[in-house]
């Protein structure tokens, strides 16, 4: 085929762009540089309206493990300020189901709640199950019907108490540049892990009703796990 006749026939040159725009590959590889050169790289963001206000929520995603975390930002962040920082670890059961097992739901939206009125940021991490996972977490549950408390039964299938981490929060926060925060929190180990960090922390108490369902649970993350926690009732 004498190829020195130009193009093919029946296939013509487009002439609406005459110099089309050759792809390099620059996104991509500005993103690939992206994740190798942060710990948990800023994603993406949108505005998103719910029943609690209106927020921006920020992803990140956590090098180290692969997984997508969320700030969720009400109002405006000005790091010369206090702000008020929740820091939830995803609980399916909970979150979605609306499981009375744990008082999950009502943190998050009581957090929620709080930053939609007086503005803040809510961190949402993947650490499922205090970072066991899902399926585990119901191995657990499990376990727990036979009468372990929730230490007992971590321990059972060869977990820790608590396998979470808080370096990928340290790392969102330092993303906005907040270097003081009024923490929403019952759990002394989020505290501490934002302190050593660098990060002033106020506490404020989170803790929420609780039910027939829970109340072991909760009491025995207090005794066990450490968590400042306050009962009417001294009986575990």
């Amino acid at each position: 085929m004498d190829r020195s006749q130009g193009p093919l026939k029946g296939i013509q040159p487009s002439m609406s762009n005459p110099h089309p725009r050759q792809d390099t590959g620059a996104p991509k590889l500005e993103l690939f540089c992206k994740l190798q050169g942060e710990a948990v790289p800023f994603i993406a963001k949108a505005n998103i309206p719910t029943q609690f206000g209106k927020f921006t929520v920020y992803g990140f995603l956590e090098h180290k493990t692969g997984k997508e975390h969320l700030a969720i930002v009400a109002g405006e962040i000005d790091a010369r300020k206090r702000i008020p920082v929740r820091i939830h670890s995803e609980c399916w059961t909970g979150d979605v189901l609306g499981s009375l097992k744990c008082d999950c739901r009502q943190q998050l939206e009581a957090a929620l709640t709080h930053v939609g009125e007086h503005g803040g940021i809510v961190l949402y991490l993947r650490q499922e199950g205090r970072g066991i996972g899902l399926l585990n977490k119901l191995k657990a549950y499990a376990l727990q019907e036979q009468g372990m408390d929730t230490v007992e039964a971590n321990h059972a299938l060869g977990f820790p108490d608590d396998l979470r981490s808080y370096e990928c929060a340290v790392e969102m926060l330092k993303f906005f540049g907040i270097h003081q925060v009024k923490l929403l929190t019952n759990n002394p180990k989020k505290i501490g892990a934002l302190e050593l960090a660098g990060i002033e922390v106020e506490r404020e108490r989170h803790q929420l009703e609780s039910n027939p369902h829970n109340l072991r649970y909760l009491k025995t993350k207090a005794k066990k796990s450490g968590h400042l926690l306050d009962f009417e009732e001294e009986a575990l």
